[in-house]
């Protein structure tokens, strides 16, 4: 049994990407704190595939059709979640990702990527990713008395840039600028009590990534190898890594944390290489 201060009974969460690989994870973990988790998507097979296992455990939880690139959906979404579930008390902002197009390599070099490709990029994980869904639900967090907690899902990229993933990179590092802008603004303009937070993920492997990790044969890429030799740790994150961090970020165990970005990265952000 869960210690009370890390209990989420009787809340409310939303996890955007809930039926991706990470989003899942995490969405399967607040659900087993206790919370009624609403998963949201634009593929509707893989939230309701997040839906049912969690439901399989025992736990509650709702399939609600978000797209956030179209912000109409946002919208919509959000108030059918409040109209059926009651409230919004946690918000957890999985969508996001990397695209080849605005990936340099041996063929792409950064002159030729396309500013299109870049915007794409910045769309997905900053504009729709994150700050539409951070003003739409937030509203509706904004008067919560017990206040709230939102979690931005960053990465290692945006702390040290990596090479390669330039528009991801940057995307990632305005995502964790605006985590700790929006915690001032809300814990100053609304609540004290309602916090911003991001995760930033060190290497784990999807199938966004898995390109620059893995070679068609399942072995790892030299790009691969050498972030597995940089990470103490010696492996790629597994999604369940995250569900306990974000756990502890949506309840009280974490009351006076806010603004912060939490690696969890098996020491990569940490390790010199020497």
């Amino acid at each position: 049994m869960a210690l009370p201060m890390f209990q989420l009974d009787g809340r409310v969460a939303v996890v955007t990407g809930g039926g991706g690989v990470l989003g899942r994870a995490i969405a399967l973990g607040l659900a087993q704190a206790g919370a009624h988790v609403a998963v949201t998507g634009n593929s509707p097979g893989n939230a309701e595939a997040a839906r049912d296992a969690i439901r399989a455990g025992g736990f509650a939880a709702d399939v609600f059709r978000m797209d956030v690139l179209d912000e109409g959906t946002v919208v919509s979404a959000a108030a059918e979640i409040v109209r059926t579930l009651g409230q919004i008390d946690i918000l957890v902002n999985c969508v996001g990702g990397n695209r080849p197009e605005a990936t340099t390599s041996p063929e792409r070099k950064f002159f030729e990527i396309q500013s299109n490709d870049l915007r794409d990029v910045f769309d997905l994980n900053l504009f729709g990713g994150t700050i539409v869904p951070c003003r739409t639900l937030g509203k509706f967090m904004s008067g919560n008395p017990e206040g709230g907690s939102i979690i931005n899902i960053s990465s290692m990229a945006g702390v040290i840039p990596l090479t390669r993933v330039v528009g991801y990179s940057a995307a990632k590092a305005a995502v964790d600028n605006f985590t700790r802008w929006l915690a001032v603004h809300l814990a100053t303009e609304y609540s004290p009590r309602l916090r911003v937070n991001a995760i930033a993920p060190g290497f784990f492997l999807t199938e966004q990534n898995r390109y620059l990790l893995e070679g068609e044969d399942g072995s790892l890429t030299p790009r691969g190898r050498s972030i597995v030799e940089h990470t103490p740790m010696g492996r790629f994150g597994e999604p369940e890594d995250l569900a306990g961090v974000a756990v502890w970020l949506a309840s009280d165990a974490s009351r006076f944390v806010t603004g912060s970005v939490v690696a969890v990265d098996g020491g990569f952000s940490a390790y010199s290489g020497v």
